[in-house]
């Protein structure tokens, strides 16, 4: 009888034990060691993005069927060129670039946008495409800043084009994209199509759209209790009690 309740005994702290094992690890830990959890930023709706912005510059825009969202809250290692078909309500997503003045220590974030002359950053706001061009990086277009952020676009020959540092087999080796001096580029092998889809009289919005998730908080070193005695900075002794 006593090896049955011994045996009922160890099924019971097995089980008892099996629970606490299949209880979340984070649960089993003490306070000071739990740190919070970072939640994921939603994805944003690049088609709600085109729609809203294409309502706000029709004046401008006589060509609505494609509109290019360019999400500057993503790093360069990320698709964050978003080819909006409005027709079919599809999303094509592109890596591109940006401009060296916002990004100085090169770490493929974008820091801040600038309007202004010689900045060599990127612009925020909404485009008008223009007229295709042939220049110093071949095949080009111009652009028309339509807002008081880029309206200096043409005064600064913010265009979109195509280069070797925006090729997305260097997010592979290097973690990111190249820098431009405020151009929207494109791997050479992209833009081609780039600049067939989004033709002239087409609308190209920029801004930092996705919100980077919550830094988070520093590491909590456990608690201390102030009555434990340290070792003398000068005598490299330690205590052999803690009273």
């Amino acid at each position: 009888m006593s090896k049955l309740i011994d045996r009922r005994a160890m099924l019971a702290g097995l089980a008892g034990a099996g629970a606490m094992a299949a209880a979340p690890a984070r649960a089993q830990m003490p306070d000071w060691i739990r740190q919070p959890m970072t939640t994921t930023a939603p994805p944003v709706d690049y088609l709600a993005v085109a729609r809203k912005q294409i309502a706000m510059q029709s004046r401008f825009i006589p060509q609505t069927d494609r509109v290019g969202i360019v999400d500057f809250g993503l790093p360069s290692s990320r698709p964050r060129f978003a080819l909006v078909d409005m027709v079919a309500g599809k999303v094509e997503m592109f890596p591109v670039t940006h401009g060296r003045g916002s990004d100085p220590q090169h770490d493929g974030w974008l820091k801040n946008f600038s309007n202004r002359v010689g900045s060599l950053a990127t612009s925020r706001g909404a485009y008008r495409t223009s007229d295709y061009y042939w220049g110093a990086n071949g095949s080009s277009m111009r652009l028309a800043g339509l807002e008081p952020d880029n309206n200096n676009a043409d005064v600064r020959a913010i265009v979109v084009h195509g280069a070797w540092y925006a090729d997305p087999s260097l997010i592979a080796t290097q973690g990111k994209l190249g820098r431009s001096e405020g151009c929207f580029v494109f791997g050479e092998d992209l833009l081609p199509m780039i600049l067939y889809k989004l033709g002239p009289g087409r609308l190209i919005f920029a801004d930092r759209l996705t919100e980077l998730p919550p830094m988070p908080a520093p590491f909590q070193l456990p608690p201390v209790a102030d009555n434990i005695r340290r070792a003398g900075a000068n005598s490299g002794t330690f205590p052999t009690t803690a009273d």
